[in-house]
């Protein structure tokens, strides 16, 4: 992973597009230190998307219960 500011890579962006499809390699673009966009090589094979999702599922309960519970409702008004 690669990181490289907005002007560096506005200066020669087809050519940093180009290394991310030849080596398939992520590049992090930043604006003042800060990440703000994250190219990644496309892939054709939906799974191959998800692979990297798997695991990073921690603790799966009820994903329909509300976050707050009912009776703190008021408290984050």
């Amino acid at each position: 992973m690669r990181k490289l500011s907005k002007s560096r890579f506005k200066a020669k962006a087809l050519e940093h597009l180009r290394e991310v499809e030849r080596t398939g390699s992520e590049l992090i673009i930043t604006d003042r230190g800060r990440p703000v966009v994250r190219v990644i090589p496309y892939h054709e094979d939906p799974a191959a998307a998800l692979r990297s999702l798997r695991g990073s599922v921690r603790k799966y309960i009820d994903p329909l219960a509300p976050a707050v519970p009912v009776g703190d409702w008021k408290a984050h008004r």
